[in-house]
């Protein structure tokens, strides 16, 4: 009875350490939730002008055959940007991601196009590596604070992909898989086609207002020379500052619900050792009385 109240108070102590760690994780992850969304608030009327603008280059322009928007005449190859997380307690976060390119891949192959992953984060990385999935790029050590930088890195490697041909190396189509922040509850795995740019004819009223009227110097297609890219980098990075909000989400969420799981098994332990002293009181006086009843016995008989 003793080594098993034994055990059971080591088994508490054990469960109220990993609930501390587990209470220090959502603290963290709660304070920097706050900075990482409003770093994403900041960002979005930038993605959402530059976006408006090559909406109305394209949209201005009849006879505008540029490579990032036309599209090819076969697929071989192509580009997977995937934003996984740098380090773990993050629920499901990873795993939605991983899945999510999963069938990506397994698409692609069926059409008989090679993907080409350009993975960042330390749990993607460590994902393709034990399943031998060959990666052209890998990136890590920002995913909870990305910065202009490393968008402007992941770019350069993608349109410089994007610019060789399928033989020499290159790629035909970029597509990112990301997460999409909805809520402090709610975060989607998303699949998204990045180049070509995706041109959808329109008849309704764009959202936000009517496009403006731009006259362009020299040419449409040295406008988007400048523009596309910087379109391309804005989407990127603002993709990175979701997934780093929705990273902290779910592993706040996580590390609180793994919290009230060890102050639950803490309540439910204590109960078990009370139980199990109760048990070894009752006992030791059990054989105390016994003890004492034996004697009286034993003087009885002797007088």
């Amino acid at each position: 009875m003793a080594a098993s109240l034994r055990a059971v108070r080591q088994r508490i102590r054990a469960v109220q350490s990993i609930g501390k760690i587990t209470r220090a994780q959502e603290l963290i992850a709660s304070s920097r939730i706050i900075r990482a969304q409003q770093r994403m608030r900041d960002a979005e009327p930038y993605a959402r002008e530059l976006t408006r603008a090559v909406e109305a280059v394209v949209s201005r322009t009849s006879t505008l055959n540029h490579p990032l928007t036309a599209e090819p005449e076969s697929v071989t190859r192509a580009a997977i940007l995937v934003l996984t997380s740098d380090s773990g307690f993050a629920g499901a976060f990873n795993t939605n991601v991983l899945r999510e390119e999963a069938r990506l891949l397994r698409t692609l192959r069926d059409r008989n196009v090679e993907p080409v992953p350009f993975v960042a984060g330390r749990k993607g990385i460590g994902w393709h590596r034990a399943r031998d999935i060959e990666m052209a790029h890998t990136y890590n050590g920002f995913s909870v604070r990305p910065a202009v930088s490393d968008a402007t890195a992941i770019t350069n490697d993608l349109l410089e992909a994007f610019d060789k041909k399928a033989e020499d190396g290159g790629v035909d189509e970029i597509y990112i898989v990301r997460t999409q922040f909805v809520s402090m509850l709610t975060q989607r795995p998303l699949v998204a086609r990045l180049l070509p740019l995706e041109i959808e004819e329109s008849s309704g009223e764009p959202e936000g207002g009517p496009l403006p009227m731009y006259e362009f110097e020299p040419s449409p297609d040295i406008v988007l020379d400048r523009l596309l890219p910087q379109y391309v980098e804005g989407r990127i990075f603002y993709a990175m500052l979701e997934s780093a909000a929705s990273e902290l989400a779910s592993r706040r969420r996580a590390m609180k619900a793994a919290t009230d799981n060890a102050n639950d098994l803490t309540e439910r332990l204590t109960r078990e050792a009370n139980n199990a002293r109760q048990a070894e009181i009752t006992q030791e006086i059990s054989e105390i009385v016994g003890g004492a009843n034996a004697l009286a016995d034993v003087t009885s008989e002797s007088e």
